[in-house]
């Protein structure tokens, strides 16, 4: 989907909230801290349809005043392991200028109706000028339709890293300052790239990272015509430079470096846009491709053997009486809403008091008002973030905050597809520099691990080291220990009690019921469509 379909302008969410997310993708706006239970429509709501994937006659967006959350989430990107195992699909998009690549290329998005998107623009990587070479810019005297324009360096590296399931940053040019902009865009997860522009297919390593090679063909005239308008309207040239520029640099750099590499292309578009035949038959071979890429993680893991002893990585709070009666009150189903809530929040505090045990400190000396020395300890590290998994991880945060003073709060969204009972990457809020810090997951109970893995790839995914990461969770089952322990032998494992098996459901046996519903009391709401409810990321 295009950037139309945003609530907010991108730019102003990027800078508010930190958001990582493809910009096509965007589903948060300026404040992003409101809970996650704001988002469940008013009781006696029609009940809607499950949406599992994206729908050309209905966007699947759940949209608030605060957030646009796209309901068709991002699937697992990795296996078992929680190594990388698939990467993106690449399309590059080739063709002179104005030709309609950008057109193209959001008439595949549409088409192709799957979630997690990425349109990338060669545009975005012209070079940085020096103050002479911006001089002829600005009398339209400096060739920007020539390889040596483009920072190739920086591009190849940024769509592997992308291709890989990276994070990325992505420099924004300015056409009418002739250079880039202070703040980058930060964008990351893609089931699809679709990378254009006139010289996608001029390099050597790029071509290597391009499942599929495009060249849209358009008559010289009709290009001309389009450039006219958009330089003139969208970019504030005048009538005559844009003829001048358009004789001395676009014109023969279309035909030197451009029209060569059509033999290149798997596929030449003519007509652009308007070509819905060709457009049809890249989308079916782009599906067919994404098939065959698809991965059963939770699957997996859930018929994995498990008789290994707990690993070491593990770290139960100490079942005192204290402990085990405040489990008492919050396991037991008779227990109120209010109760379930002031003895949980009880024993969170406790299970991030003994999270922070566990980051790294130093001696420490100190000066008392006596005069005298003590030697202690103290925090031994850059900065602290927490990073709840919605709904029920939120829950967590007040304890944090109360005993970590000035602690960064990111928040990740992964909820179970319905259909193929896979976990899904909905929404994704991380602050910035967040691969300096340690880093406390919070998730209120784990049972197959799924959902961990994937929140735990996310934050490796954005440079977070992985014996950095504190997977903090009230409950976890034997299985979903071992599944991260497994996948990620350096990830700290901290909870306050392990229990033995799951059911057919899996649900953690003999467990704590589903945590979001008794902490925000939303059990038994008929009124909820199954993809509005908090679907347990098990």
């Amino acid at each position: 989907f295009s950037l139309s379909n945003c609530s907010v302008d991108v730019d102003t969410r990027n800078k508010q909230t930190g958001c990582n997310l493809p910009c096509c993708l965007c589903f948060c706006s300026g404040s992003g801290e409101d809970s996650l239970d704001r988002l469940l429509p008013p009781a006696g709501a029609p009940r809607r349809k499950s949406a599992t994937s994206l729908s050309k006659t209905e966007p699947p967006l759940l949209r608030t005043g605060t957030r646009t959350i796209y309901t068709a989430g991002r699937p697992p990107w990795y296996d078992e392991h929680g190594a990388q195992s698939k990467e993106a699909f690449v399309i590059g998009l080739c063709g002179g200028s104005a030709s309609g690549k950008t057109t193209v290329a959001n008439k595949i998005i549409e088409a192709l109706d799957v979630p997690w998107v990425v349109l990338l623009s060669m545009d975005s990587f012209y070079k940085v000028l020096s103050p002479e070479e911006q001089a002829l810019a600005a009398s339209n005297d400096y060739n920007f339709d020539h390889p040596g324009a483009f920072d190739f360096e920086l591009l190849v590296a940024t769509l592997r890293k992308l291709k890989q399931g990276k994070s990325v940053k992505i420099p924004v040019y300015d056409f009418t300052l002739h250079g880039r902009q202070k703040d980058w865009k930060n964008v990351y997860g893609a089931s699809v790239i679709i990378f254009e522009g006139i010289m996608s297919f001029a390099d050597k390593e790029l071509l290597q990272l391009l499942d599929m090679k495009i060249f849209v063909d358009a008559d010289s005239d009709i290009r001309l015509v389009r450039r006219l308008r958009r330089d003139i309207t969208e970019r504030g040239r005048d009538i005559e430079g844009v003829i001048k520029q358009y004789n001395k640099f676009v014109k023969p750099a279309f035909e030197q470096y451009i029209e060569p590499t059509m033999r290149l292309a798997d596929i030449v578009v003519p007509r652009g846009g308007g070509n819905m035949v060709a457009i049809d038959l890249i989308v079916q071979h782009v599906h067919s491709q994404l098939e065959e890429r698809e991965l059963s993680v939770r699957a997996l893991l859930a018929s994995a053997q498990q008789n290994q002893p707990l690993p070491q990585t593990l770290s139960v709070l100490e079942s005192t009486p204290q402990v085990k009666g405040l489990h008492t009150i919050i396991r037991n189903k008779e227990t109120s809403r209010d109760e379930f809530i002031f003895y949980s929040k009880r024993l969170m505090r406790l299970l991030i008091e003994h999270a922070l045990t566990f980051l790294p400190s130093q001696t420490c000396v100190v000066q008392t008002p006596q005069g005298q020395q003590y030697e202690g300890r103290s925090y031994n590290g850059k900065g602290i973030t927490g990073v709840s998994v919605l709904r029920a991880g939120e829950t967590m945060e007040p304890a944090l905050r109360a005993v970590c003073k000035d602690v960064r709060i990111g928040k990740i969204l992964i909820q179970t597809n319905l259909d193929s009972g896979e976990p899904e990457l909905h929404y994704l809020r991380l602050p910035k520099d967040i691969s300096e810090d340690h880093v406390i997951l919070m998730d209120s109970t784990v049972s197959t691990g799924a959902a961990a893995m994937m929140a735990v790839r996310v934050l490796l995914d954005h440079e977070v080291q992985e014996d950095r990461i504190a997977l903090v969770s009230l409950l976890m089952a034997e299985l979903g220990v071992h599944s991260v322990a497994y996948a990620f032998p350096k990830v700290k494992i901290i909870t306050t009690a392990v229990d033995k098996s799951l059911d057919d459901f899996l649900h953690v046996i003999p467990g704590i019921g589903d945590f979001g519903d008794r902490y925000f009391g939303t059990d038994g709401i008929d009124s909820l469509s199954d993809d509005d409810q908090d679907q347990p990321s098990y």
